[in-house]
């Protein structure tokens, strides 16, 4: 499912920023947002925002890079970053695959997350990574 990026036609190129304005990035979104999702895991619960996915090759930070702190727990692997400033998530490295990455929809600008349809909630609680590996 494709959706439109706030009231205006689907851009390109995506301005995307923490709440304090200290990141600033660019999110090459050609499709629009494309399947948000929510994740119920521990941290995504206490979280609570609404996901996109990109790859890292469709992020362009162009300020505060030096202001993102990285917060990494359980099996290490997903990498979630957020502003040290303001303390807003921007984005994540995913842990069930290391090549996506989520960002939170409600940094673009312009975009109320609140205005979007069907947001399938992911079973993070029961992660395929969690499970005891069959001997």
């Amino acid at each position: 499912m494709i959706k439109r990026i706030g009231d205006t036609d689907i851009q390109e190129f995506h301005p995307l920023s923490c709440h304090c304005g200290a990141v600033q990035m660019e999110m090459h979104l050609p499709k629009g947002v494309v399947d948000p999702k929510r994740c119920d895991c521990s941290y995504c619960r206490r979280r609570g925002a609404i996901m996109g996915t990109t790859t890292l090759a469709q992020i362009r930070i162009k300020q505060g890079e030096d202001k993102l702190g990285c917060y990494q727990f359980n099996t290490q692997v997903a990498k979630h970053y957020f502003c040290q400033v303001c303390g807003i998530y921007t984005h994540h490295q995913r842990r069930s695959n290391p090549a996506e990455y989520g960002f939170n929809i409600a940094c673009l600008e312009g975009v109320n997350p609140f205005a979007l349809d069907d947001v399938i909630v992911m079973d993070g609680v029961n992660h395929p990574s969690d499970r005891p590996k069959p001997v």
